[in-house]
């Protein structure tokens, strides 16, 4: 029993202390830890690197962004290019008719289409810049006239009874506004010498002279048009007092209350006249149009509190405003004078619409004016007023 017991001592003092196995097992940890944190840091650094190198040959090379589609108008672009300098016009009648009218060539007497490239820049430099175009309604034709339904009675209603007989309303009648469409045009000249360079950018040049000449006519057009081979503007129907009982067909206007200039008292009185003699159901949605002459003489106006009337915009691009409402600076406006209609202020998407084709016309002229080859590029526009009550003006006169 003696042997027994030493035996059984001897192997307990022999067997692993608890307290060892636990330093082992969390050494071994660490190291396996430092080990993983060592693979992961070489392989961030690695993707840096990688980041790096591509970041610099990006920067280097100004690789530009890759093209989810294919330009379908290169061919169309390509030949007008080269119809433009040199009068070459088989790459443009080898193209396919479509269907899309800024696509399709027509015959070579009446020119040939602008590319759709150079169109949308001529168009987005008319509605950008300060016309009627841009707060008026725009709407495209394939004709040569636009029609517009004008439903200018009320239906008649009642209060009706359980066993009362019902009397017959009134029919609606509706008028039409017909828009003619007019030939805007111009002609700028290049000679064959600039042309015949390839650094010269003929399109964008040619998009610059033709739309800078179609903002011009334009504007003036849609102000002062009489109807005669251009659009009828905001000024030429006739003008009478402001009244609940006003002829369709005349624009409504305020006086200023001094002649030919605003009043010596309370000269804001007639800005806040001028805004409610237009109908509530406008005025949501209504713009002040004026030259920058009025503009100046508005915007030193006061109210009884010594407040501006007048306010800037806040945001780029953003109109400055009259009593909240914005200001349209439209140099055509008509200065401020005796018995003049110096201020419009109305709902013009409203009151005036604008039909246009949406395609534009060069025709290549390289004889009339030797050395110099002239482009003759075309359009067709109109505009009539289609709703008298969305517009009142501000005349300059004691009544």
């Amino acid at each position: 029993m003696t042997e027994t017991k030493a035996r059984a001592g001897m192997e307990a003092s022999r067997a692993p202390h608890p307290a060892a196995e636990m330093t082992a097992a969390m050494a071994g940890f660490l190291n396996e830890l430092k080990g993983f944190q060592g693979e992961v840091k070489t392989a961030l650094q690695q993707q840096e690197e990688r980041l790096t190198m591509l970041d610099r040959k990006t920067m280097n090379y100004g690789r530009p962004a890759l093209s989810a589609a294919g330009e379908v108008d290169v061919p169309h672009k390509k030949a007008f290019d080269a119809y433009l300098r040199s009068g070459d016009d088989d790459g443009l009648r080898g193209l396919p008719l479509e269907g899309k009218a800024l696509s399709s060539a027509v015959a070579a007497d009446g020119g040939y289409l602008i590319d759709p490239q150079t169109a949308d820049t001529i168009r987005s430099m008319l509605v950008s810049t300060s016309s009627i175009r841009a707060i008026a309604n725009v709407v495209n034709v394939e004709a040569s006239s636009f029609d517009v339904l004008i439903d200018r009675s009320e239906v008649g209603s009642g209060w009706a009874t359980e066993t009362g007989s019902v009397t017959e309303t009134a029919t609606p009648l509706l008028e039409r506004i017909s828009i003619r469409l007019h030939e805007l045009s111009a002609m700028p000249k290049a000679s064959q010498r600039l042309l015949d360079d390839s650094a010269f950018d003929v399109e964008g040049w040619l998009a610059e002279k033709i739309a800078t000449r179609f903002i011009r006519a334009e504007s003036d057009a849609f102000i002062n048009g009489n109807g005669v081979d251009k659009p009828k503007g905001i000024l030429f129907p006739p003008k009478a007092i402001n009244s609940p009982t006003l002829a369709w067909g005349t624009i409504g206007y305020v006086p200023s209350g001094a002649a030919g200039d605003f009043p010596a008292a309370n000269a804001a009185d007639c800005i806040v006249n001028l805004v409610y003699a237009l109908g509530a159901d406008y005025r949501a949605n209504a713009t002040f149009v004026m030259n920058s002459m009025t503009a100046g003489a508005v915007r030193k106006m006061k109210d009884a509190d010594g407040r501006f009337m007048w306010s800037d915009g806040l945001a780029l691009a953003e109109p400055a405003r009259l009593m909240g409402y914005p200001v349209l600076i439209c140099e055509d406006m008509p200065n401020i004078g005796a018995n003049a209609f110096a201020i419009a202020f109305g709902d013009f998407r409203a009151a005036y619409t604008i039909a246009e084709r949406p395609d534009v016309r060069v025709l290549r002229d390289p004889f009339s004016a030797k050395p110099h080859v002239l482009f003759y590029a075309s359009k067709r526009v109109g505009g009539d007023i289609t709703d008298y009550a969305a517009i009142k003006m501000m005349r300059f006169a004691t009544t």
